[in-house]
């Protein structure tokens, strides 16, 4: 049963709970701390990786919060949005595209994220991502750039999309997904798509598990074997082929014990 009070201490949070940019910061980053992305939840659901978009909020509390089993994207974002709405902040789901290692980008419907509205101004909130992607929730206003960490972020608009942009200690700006700032509804996940179809079909065939939780000013991600590192805006990336070590990082990320 979703539960407000056991939300907040299980994110080990017990300060302010009014509605502002501040809380939700610290909201926000405690979320990705805390909660775990596992995508390994959507193995045997072929091309329906959507169809629970509107989530039951009860029932993922309690697999998700009170459980521990980590969750995608829709679930992840949706027990936030429930959470924020709760504490009296205006919510909604905006729909992104995320760059794909070729460069190019999903399906505009291929991911779900959050936005709050805190006065008069839109703050992007994803704690569904599995990353590397920013830590505390991005102000949507194009062109301004939002240090986090070590990470620089900026939003910026192409062919279109508002697309978001981060920059680490090294290198130049990369997108990490592209939008509409169009409020979405869920239904709009419903409506059978050839585009989203295909590409689930891809996913699941590509066999690649990815999990990954935020740390204090960083980030692990596991893909597959390989282990992606963020630290002070430094990324890293490895392959892991002792057994022994991937399972102590898989618990880690996952925080159970490595025999579980």
């Amino acid at each position: 049963m979703f539960d407000t009070a056991a939300y907040l201490k299980t994110l080990d949070y017990d300060g302010p709970l009014v509605p502002t940019a501040d809380t939700l910061r610290e909201l926000h980053r405690r979320h990705l701390m805390t909660v775990p992305y596992d995508s390994s939840l959507n193995s045997g659901r072929g091309t329906s990786l959507w169809a629970g978009v509107r989530i039951d909020e009860h029932a993922a509390f309690d697999a998700v919060i009170a459980g521990g089993r980590g969750g995608v994207c829709y679930e992840l974002n949706g027990l936030f949005s429930a959470l924020l709405r709760d504490l009296g902040f205006t919510v909604g789901v905006f729909a992104a595209g995320i760059r794909q290692a070729d460069g190019t980008f999903g399906p505009d419907l291929e991911h779900v994220l959050g936005f709050a509205r805190v006065e008069e101004e839109i703050w992007l909130t994803d704690v569904g991502f599995v990353g590397p992607s920013y830590l505390e929730p991005l102000r949507l206003v194009v062109g301004e750039v939002t240090s986090q960490y070590g990470t620089d972020f900026r939003i910026v608009l192409d062919d279109g999309y508002h697309v978001v942009q981060r920059k680490g200690r090294a290198g130049g700006w990369q997108a990490v997904y592209r939008f509409h700032p169009r409020a979405r509804e869920h239904a709009e996940w419903q409506v059978p798509s050839p585009e989203l179809e295909r590409f689930a079909r891809q996913l699941s065939g590509s066999g690649i598990v990815v999990r990954g939780r935020a740390h204090e000013g960083g980030q692990r991600i596991l893909i597959g074997k390989r282990l992606v590192t963020v630290e002070d805006g430094h990324e890293r990336m490895r392959g892991v082929v002792d057994p022994e070590e991937y399972a102590g990082i898989l618990a880690d990320i996952l925080r159970r014990s490595p025999e579980a």
